[in-house]
């Protein structure tokens, strides 16, 4: 059973003050962040590639940040939409986009007004979890979501492990964590994300753990100096206790 935690609502407001650092810091959680989006960026791009071999997919992603994937999958010829409502983060997603071609919008994942009416792909990364309710941003991206277009998500699993790592762990462990940046409360089981897309047409068909690479020099390093170089990496794993991606498909409209 996870600890009960006081009634805290999420820190999003440190997303306002990143500036440059979203792609330099070392001494910050979001470096962390940018070696997670590392491995799964691989992933993401390999599986649109296989359903998609056109290269001509069209693909939205909610809760850009400063652009990791968006800018990714621009650099692979994708048409891709970035939405945030950290217009600071927009800034810097877009001046690293190094193709010029993201459209990104300061906009509510809530209530996403976009002229595009379907999206070949649909992302929300580290995004669910900084939400009161993520059931309405899954309705969102359905309702963005062509028949037969891919689904991603990226959160983390509510549970006793998952406070003491992610949330303390990084507390205890990673300089310069910001209060409240992650709240127990606001973790999502597998089965919930499960059923929340099911409702809406989404058939998840994979999740996916993502963790840490904890026998490596560069973890117990970041462990020892509070800071994360660029050889830290994280891999996909079998369980899903911590963080995990989850991979879904449109089949209905709900």
């Amino acid at each position: 059973m996870a600890p009960k935690q006081k009634s805290f609502s999420i820190n999003n407001d440190i997303y306002l003050h990143y500036g440059d650092r979203w792609y330099t810091a070392k001494d910050d959680p979001v470096a962390l962040l940018r070696s997670e989006a590392r491995a799964r960026n691989r992933w993401i791009v390999s599986e649109i590639a296989a359903r998609f071999p056109g290269g001509n997919a069209r693909v939205l992603d909610i809760g850009c940040g400063a652009g990791f994937l968006a800018n990714e999958l621009a650099l692979r010829n994708y048409q891709v939409t970035g939405v945030d409502s950290s217009q600071p983060a927009l800034d810097v997603a877009r001046r690293h986009d190094t193709t010029g071609t993201v459209d990104y919008r300061y906009g509510d994942a809530c209530r996403l007004e976009l002229d595009e009416k379907m999206f070949d792909v649909v992302c929300a990364l580290d995004f669910l979890e900084h939400v009161e309710n993520p059931r309405l941003v899954v309705k969102e991206a359905s309702g963005r979501l062509r028949l037969g277009g891919l689904f991603f998500a990226h959160t983390f699993n509510r549970n006793l492990l998952s406070w003491l790592v992610v949330i303390k762990g990084v507390e205890w462990f990673i300089r310069n964590t910001p209060p409240r940046m992650h709240c127990l409360r606001y973790f999502i089981k597998p089965r919930e994300l499960r059923g929340m897309c099911r409702d809406y047409g989404i058939d998840v068909l994979q999740c996916r753990g993502l963790t840490p690479k904890v026998f490596s020099a560069a973890f117990w390093k970041t462990v020892a100096t509070g800071t994360v170089d660029d050889d830290f990496t994280f891999c996909f794993v079998r369980h899903t206790t911590m963080g995990y991606i989850a991979l879904g498909v449109k089949n209905r409209e709900s």
